[in-house]
C-alpha cells in the first residue's frame, strides 16, 4: 500500500509544503529512512537528523518548517500524526470469519455470524461473542461472558466466567481476565478462601498488555473504564477501579480496592498500596510507591536515583537516618531561638 502526502492531508489535516504528488509506502526511523518512505521530527533536538536523512517526505511541527526543503506535512502533534499514518500503512491483518474445526463452542454460547474462533480456542455456556471480534489461538471464554464487537483476543487470552468486555477491545498473548482476587481469613494459623464473587467489567477501546493479570472482584466488579492502555506483566487486583483513558506502564502493581481516576499515567514498575484513591490527572513516575491517596493531580515520584554503589550506600544510610537528623535540627533550632531572645 502507498499513499501520497495530498491523500495524507485530506485524511489527517495539516499543512502541505512541497510536492504533494509525493507517494510514501512506509513510516521509517530518519536515519534509516528510504526515499518511499516518511519520516517525523516531535522534539527539536532531533532536527539535526534532517540533513543527513533520506527520507522522502517528513512530518514537522510547524516552526520547522524551513529546517528541510523535502516535501513536508506540518502539524501541532508530528508524533501522532506520525501515529495515524503508520496506522493507515499497517493495517491489522483479519482473519476469515468463522469456527475453526478445532475450536469448542459450548452449547448455548452465541458467536456472531462475522465474528472468528481461532484453533484450539474453547467458547463456555452462554458466552456471547460479538460482531467481527476475533478469538485467537487456544484462547479459553469461560460461561456466560460478554465480549462486544470489533475486538481482538491475541492467541492464549483467558477470560474466566461471567466477566465482561466491551467493544474494540485488544487483549494480548497469555493475559487472563477474571482469575480469583487475593482473598484469604486467617483461621487458628492457616487461611481460608473468601469467594471472589464479583465479576470484571472492561469498557470500549481498552488495549491489555501481554502476560497482564485483572482479578475479579471479592464482592463488587473489578472496573475497567473506557479508553484504558495497560502494558505487560500488569496485576491488578480484586475491586480496582481504573478511570478511563489512564494509561500504566509495564510491571506495576496495583493492590485491592484501590481507585485511580480518570487520565492518569502510571510509570513502569510502580507499586500502589491497597484501599488508596488516585485523583483525575495524576502522573505518577516509574519505580514509584504509592501508600497513601492522592487528592491533588501532579506529579509523584519516590525512590533514590541510580548513583555508583558506594555513592548510593552512603545515600542509604542518610536516608534511614532522617528521622533523628530532624530530631537533632529541631532540637538546635530551638537552642537557638532561645539564644536570640537573650
Amino acid at each position: 500500500m502507498s499513499v501520497t502526502l495530498t491523500e495524507l492531508v485530506a485524511r489527517f489535516g495539516g499543512e502541505l509544503v512541497g510536492d504533494g504528488s509525493v507517494r510514501v509506502k512506509q513510516v521509517a526511523p530518519l536515519d534509516r529512512a528510504e526515499p518511499d518512505e516518511i519520516g517525523f521530527v516531535a522534539q527539536s533536538k532531533y532536527l539535526a537528523q534532517l540533513g543527513a536523512t533520506r527520507a522522502g517526505a517528513l512530518i514537522l511541527p510547524p516552526d520547522a518548517r524551513d529546517a528541510s526543503d523535502r516535501p513536508r506535512i506540518l502539524t501541532p502533534n508530528p508524533y501522532l500524526y506520525f501515529a495515524r499514518v503508520s496506522a493507515l500503512l499497517n493495517p491489522v491483518s483479519r482473519p476469515p470469519a468463522g469456527v475453526h474445526p478445532a475450536a469448542t463452542v459450548a452449547d448455548g454460547a452465541i458467536v456472531a455470524a462475522d465474528a472468528c474462533i481461532g484453533p484450539g480456542a474453547v467458547i463456555g455456556a452462554r458466552a456471547r461473542i460479538g460482531a467481527r471480534t476475533v478469538i485467537g489461538a487456544h484462547c479459553v471464554i469461560g460461561e456466560d461472558v460478554l465480549i462486544g464487537e470489533d475486538c481482538l483476543l491475541n492467541a492464549s487470552v483467558t477470560v474466566y466466567h461471567r466477566c465482561v468486555i466491551g467493544d474494540r477491545a485488544i487483549l494480548h498473548a497469555g493475559s487472563v481476565i477474571g482469575a480469583d482476587g487475593f482473598g484469604f481469613a486467617p483461621s487458628e494459623g492457616a487461611w481460608e478462601k473468601i469467594p471472589q464473587i464479583g465479576r470484571v467489567r472492561i469498557g470500549d477501546d481498552v488495549e491489555i498488555g501481554a502476560c497482564t493479570t485483572i482479578d475479579r472482584g471479592a464482592l463488587e466488579d473489578t472496573v475497567i473504564e473506557d479508553g484504558v492502555k495497560l502494558d505487560n506483566l500488569i496485576q491488578v487486583a480484586h475491586n480496582v477501579v481504573i478511570g478511563a483513558h489512564t494509561a500504566i506502564a509495564a510491571c506495576t502493581g496495583i493492590a485491592g480496592s484501590v481507585k485511580i481516576g480518570r487520565h492518569c499515567t502510571i510509570g513502569g514498575a510502580a507499586m500502589l498500596s491497597g484501599h488508596i484513591e488516585i485523583a483525575d490527572g495524576t502522573r505518577i513516575s516509574t519505580n514509584t510507591l504509592i501508600t497513601k491517596s492522592l487528592s491533588r493531580p501532579g506529579t509523584y515520584t519516590s525512590v533514590m536515583p541510580f548513583s555508583e554503589h558506594e555513592m548510593w550506600q552512603r545515600n542509604a544510610v542518610h536516608v534511614r537516618n532522617l528521622d533523628k537528623l530532624v530530631t537533632r535540627i529541631q532540637a538546635l533550632e530551638k537552642k537557638l531561638g532561645e539564644l536570640e531572645k537573650k
